[in-house]
């Protein structure tokens, strides 16, 4: 009796001792299998997120299949990080892409500018990775006791996610001015600030926001156009304005310039 007492103790000390060695600022919804072609879920979904965040998903929403264009993506993004170049989400990858820096725009950016205004730090959540969010980590980074690079890398996150949850912008509801746009429009280069190529994806739902209004990365209910994603930036689209991107010049102008009421999702 008292072997088998001890076995237990023993074995209890080996699982605690592997959930303190997990690293808290990993998504629970990654978990540890290896996504490859053909797998689907929750986790490749947040893969797809954090592609999208990196400006590597082509694609106009994270779809929970991991296809050819998946595939490609992860292999795009480990060529950039100098990892093996195979197209699978293991361990490695996984971890890096985890990490947010400047230049990255999206839902993953949204979740951490949320969480440091949560902790009281000021700053926009507004979806993009600039200067003013480098400068942000990198107070929160001082006034933890950590090295002070802007980077939001594993100890920062699970710093971060100790003081706060992360949030988004779900739930905002707000009428706007909209017109539309195609992808071949004056001016235009057909690749949204997110890095979707419109022509090559013409049945994207797609719009064209102020990120201080609505941030970059959301996913938005639109009167009369639909589901679409905030994921493109104009020169004009400031305060309650919006494009929407319609593929035929024609329909675009029969859109017009109307008031329509914007609901974020997510």
């Amino acid at each position: 009796m008292m072997i088998q007492k001890m076995r237990i103790m023993a074995a209890l000390l080996i699982v605690s001792a592997v959930f303190v060695a997990t690293p808290s600022f990993a998504s629970a919804a990654f978990g540890d299998r290896t996504m490859q072609k053909g797998s689907s879920g929750e986790d490749v979904k947040e893969l797809q997120d954090y592609l999208m965040t990196k400006g590597m998903f082509p694609y106009h929403t994270a779809t929970g299949y991991f296809g050819s264009i998946t595939e490609n993506s992860v292999a795009a993004f480990q060529e950039s990080r100098n990892l093996q170049v195979d197209g699978l989400a293991g361990s490695e990858t996984k971890q890096a892409i985890q990490v947010l820096r400047r230049g990255d725009i999206g839902k993953q950016v949204i979740h951490i500018q949320s969480q440091l205004q949560k902790a009281g730090y000021d700053g926009q959540v507004d979806g993009i990775y600039g200067s003013g969010t480098v400068a942000t980590i990198e107070q929160f980074q001082r006034n933890k006791g950590l090295t002070a690079d802007g980077i939001a890398g594993p100890a920062t996150r699970r710093a971060l996610d100790q003081i706060a949850s992360p949030d988004s912008a779900a739930g905002k509801e707000i009428t706007v001015e909209s017109t539309a746009y195609t992808a071949d429009c004056t001016g235009c280069s057909g690749v949204t600030k997110m890095g979707i190529d419109l022509e090559k994806y013409p049945d994207a739902k797609v719009i064209a926001v102020d990120p201080d209004q609505i941030p970059l990365g959301s996913i938005v209910e639109v009167e009369g156009y639909g589901t679409a994603i905030a994921a493109d930036i104009g020169g004009d689209i400031d305060h309650n304005r919006i494009d929407v991107f319609i593929p035929s010049q024609q329909d675009a102008l029969n859109w017009g310039r109307k008031d329509v009421t914007v609901r974020v999702i997510e």
